[in-house]
């Protein structure tokens, strides 16, 4: 069919192993994927913990050798992501790669695979309009993805973010090959995290979890050929299910991880909640409070958040996220009202039963932002009115995501979407 209402949703995730302990089997499991040369892809702070050191340890205790990348970027950009490139030409061939980070060196081993697997160059890969959009031609190598932040979602998904320096934009690679082969999450390695980390990772799964469930359900859309399909289908029952758990996480969880990060338990529920999230928008998608995040952080100016490198301004992605979401979904919950309220329940069940349902999910959500110091909307990380006519335009190019909101969106809405978060209570 070409015509008509859409019939078919497509689910998928990764192989999953969790728990304390984990990390320390990664040489096992890709040893059993016949990889014989690893690339690891860590950060700077993930390998002054050691965490990348136990790996290497594993991996070699099964026969791999292996070469260390340990300088992927907080926030990738194109020109962080073709360093790391260049040093997988350099050091490789490589016949598997290992993850071991936040979202960051998730999403730049992602990239290194493709292109190393794939060839061409970066920009032929990234969403339209911001590039070309070309999907791989076939498999791609191994990648084992060791989440170290409860966040992302990374290790779940088949999406890739990086910053556009020349564009000051944010945008992305979408493909179902792109997701890791296996998921490997111990909570143990997030108990140093510290509280404004935590926070601020934190909302990118609340986030997750929120807009795929108020995304556009997937028989709104027309119908496909299995060739047209993409890895974001849109709000169905199978991701509906992994949201509402990550949700459930979150509200026992969340608010105690910042305050008492040794907290075990807690730490625990908020990695689950991050792969629950992740299965859950890696099939169904995000929407505005996405594409809103996307300028941003490409446009930031001279904020630099508490707990976070400080050599360079930056608004960490599930900050930026969470900053215009009570926004935005002020502007959905007229598309589906009672899974607006569903969600605001799920995320504060002792929620007032008083206030107005249309005011429920943003409520919920200001109420966690200020118990665990996000800032107070986009004026809380440097922005002013005057620059919201610079922000709208790089929303409008993430046409992807805007696509999966259950609303049809203008600039004009977008627009009055970040005035309202200028401030946000």
């Amino acid at each position: 069919m070409s015509q008509g209402t859409e019939t078919v949703f497509t689910w998928g995730a990764p192989p999953l192993k969790f728990g304390a302990g984990a990390l320390d089997e990664v040489g096992y499991d890709i040893s059993t994927h016949g990889a014989k040369r690893v690339l690891v892809v860590t950060d700077p702070g993930v390998a002054h913990l050691g965490i990348a050191d136990r790996v290497v340890a594993s991996l070699r205790h099964y026969g791999i050798e292996t070469e260390v990348f340990e300088h992927s970027h907080v926030e990738p950009t194109d020109k962080s992501m073709n360093e790391a490139l260049d040093f997988a030409k350099d050091k490789g061939p490589f016949d598997g790669y290992v993850a071991v980070g936040g979202g960051s060196s998730i999403d730049t081993a992602k990239a290194v695979n493709l292109l190393l697997t794939d060839g061409g160059e970066l920009t032929e890969y990234l969403n339209k309009p911001v590039g070309d959009g070309r999907a791989p031609s076939g498999p791609l190598m191994p990648l084992i993805a060791v989440p170290t932040t409860a966040g992302t979602g990374s290790e779940s998904t088949g999406t890739c973010v990086m910053d556009v320096l020349s564009l000051r934009v944010k945008t992305g690679i979408g493909h179902w090959r792109l997701r890791p082969t296996m998921a490997v999450i111990d909570p143990t390695v997030t108990l140093s995290l510290p509280a404004g980390v935590t926070a601020s990772s934190g909302m990118d799964i609340v986030c997750h979890a929120l807009e795929s469930f108020t995304a556009r359900p997937f028989e709104d859309y027309p119908a496909k050929k299995a060739e047209e399909r993409v890895p974001y289908c849109g709000s169905n029952p199978v991701a509906d299910l992994w949201c509402e758990k990550a949700l459930s996480l979150i509200a026992r969880s969340f608010r105690t991880a910042v305050r008492d990060g040794a907290n075990v338990d807690a730490r625990s529920d908020m990695m689950l909640a991050a792969t629950c999230a992740g299965m859950g928008f890696g099939n169904a998608g995000v929407h505005i409070p996405h594409a809103n995040a996307y300028p941003i952080a490409g446009m930031v100016k001279d904020f630099h958040p508490v707990d976070y490198p400080q050599d360079e301004a930056m608004v960490p992605h599930g900050m930026s996220v969470s900053l215009t979401a009570p926004a935005a979904f002020r502007f959905t919950y007229s598309s589906a009202p009672e899974r607006h309220v569903q969600a605001a329940l799920m995320l504060q069940p002792d929620l007032d039963s008083k206030i107005p349902d249309e005011e429920k999910l943003p409520t919920a959500l200001i109420n966690l932002m200020r118990d665990i110091g996000i800032p107070n909307g986009i004026s809380g990380v440097g922005f002013e009115a005057s620059d919201i006519p610079e922000l709208v335009p790089g929303t409008m190019k993430q046409q992807r995501l805007l696509s999966i909101s259950p609303r049809e969106v203008t600039e004009d809405d977008i627009a009055a979407i970040f005035e309202e978060s200028l401030s946000n209570w």
